[in-house]
């Protein structure tokens, strides 16, 4: 398997990258958190996924970016594509954190997963990555999804409504009183 590929970028598309090493040409898919131009040099530390019809290349621009994903991948229902487009919503430590912290929230966010295997990762990653919390699902519902979507919808980034809902700590009885104080906190 390939764990690494450093060269130049020749090509740069949306999430795929061609490397030049040495005269061979990689594609490796990457998210929108790995910023290069054509013409950098780069280094990155890739997952090789083998299907009967597929060989893929998954690159990250650091070691704990691929741990994080194979770790993504191990849940049933999550595949390669979904678990990148994961990186592209948060970093690491924000992947992580919404984990811990039982953030279902930003998990829906991701295109392609839905409330259940957004749960399924929590549960299944919550001890691997060290949650200090008791699970409950239930508090980040779909009141909350509610909130962050018409958030996005006034302009503002996911991180950034979640950030708004978390300060919350649970005020607000409706959506639309949290979506106004989630509003004043984001000084808007």
């Amino acid at each position: 398997m390939i764990g690494t590929i450093t060269g130049i970028v020749d090509y740069q598309e949306e999430s795929l990258l061609i490397v030049d090493v040495h005269g061979v040409g990689y594609s490796v898919l990457v998210s929108s958190s790995v910023s290069v131009t054509q013409g950098d040099q780069i280094k990155l530390f890739t997952h090789t996924h083998v299907r009967e019809d597929v060989l893929e290349l998954y690159g990250f621009s650091h070691p704990a970016d691929l741990k994080l994903f194979k770790y993504l991948i191990s849940v049933s229902g999550v595949g390669c594509k979904t678990a990148l487009m994961v990186f592209s919503v948060g970093s690491r430590s924000e992947i992580i954190q919404a984990i811990t912290t039982n953030d279902v929230g930003f998990f829906t966010a991701v295109p392609r997963l839905g409330k259940k295997n957004a749960q399924k990762i929590i549960i299944e990653l919550k001890n691997k990555l060290g949650g200090e919390t008791d699970l409950d699902l239930g508090q980040d519902g779909s009141e909350s999804i509610e909130v962050i979507a018409a958030l996005q919808a006034l302009g503002f980034t996911p991180a950034e409504a979640r950030s708004a809902l978390k300060g919350l700590h649970g005020a607000g009885a409706t959506s639309g009183e949290k979506v106004k104080l989630a509003l004043r906190a984001l000084g808007k």
